[in-house]
């Protein structure tokens, strides 16, 4: 196994699966296999997912909302999501926590990075919702942030493409993909991998990212084994 400890982020969309909103259960489950292969490898398991299927505070704004308060409604949609993976995962057996950076002690642990990291130890999937508990941040730095916190080997982010390309591989058919790109290369390009609050924190902090296509099963466990899948980037 080439990572001990990996913060596997994950976007809210992708749990709509093939409806248009909301949380598709057959998408849900399959998530939560991959998880819990990786899990039983003795890998583990930080994970932070958006919330962008249920509220996005940045397309509140657009309607006239205040950015703060959509920003925190874009929160709580975030902890729905961690949930519904707490729920698929424990159904599966596996031991979960939930953690809030906003305190809702009826459902989650407050977020609190030491038993964050024992919990880790002790063999559970720990699960960070509400992102940083701070408007103007994206779960991006939320996963990010805590990555760095609970000292995880790399950041995997789970998308529906499998890496980064010099174009959107959907919309140029001449789009070519990245086996390894340099920090540097990537705002030289400006291509986007993360937010740049995000990114940057990797970068200072030295935390590799690889970004990869989760709905592709089997992938997660590839990349953890050391398989060569999707996009690193690194100092």
């Amino acid at each position: 196994m080439k990572y001990k400890r990996i913060l596997l982020k994950l976007s809210g969309e992708a749990l709509m699966g093939a409806k248009g909103f909301g949380i598709d259960q057959n998408r849900l489950m399959e998530y939560a296999h991959e998880i819990k292969e990786v899990y039983t490898a003795g890998c583990q398991v930080a994970v932070v997912i958006g919330g962008g299927n249920i509220f996005r505070g940045i397309q509140a704004e657009k309607g006239g909302m205040d950015r703060v308060h959509g920003d925190y409604m874009g929160m709580l949609a975030t902890v729905i999501n961690s949930m519904a993976i707490q729920a698929a995962l424990e159904g599966l057996g596996v031991q979960t926590r939930l953690q809030s950076a906003i305190k809702m002690e009826q459902i989650c642990e407050p977020y609190i990075r030491r038993k964050a990291v024992r919990h880790l130890e002790k063999g559970r999937v720990v699960i960070f919702g509400a992102g940083t508990g701070n408007p103007y941040f994206t779960t991006d730095t939320a996963a990010t942030l805590r990555a760095i916190e609970i000292e995880a080997n790399v950041i995997l982010k789970g998308t529906r493409v499998d890496g980064i390309y010099t174009a959107d591989p959907e919309k140029d058919p001449k789009a070519t993909k990245y086996e390894v790109i340099k920090f540097e290369e990537v705002y030289e390009k400006g291509l986007e991998v993360m937010d740049m609050t995000a990114f940057t924190l990797c970068k200072e902090n030295n935390l590799p990212i690889i970004v990869f296509d989760m709905n592709k099963k089997g992938n997660l466990s590839d990349l953890v084994a050391g398989k060569k899948i999707g996009t690193l980037v690194q100092v």
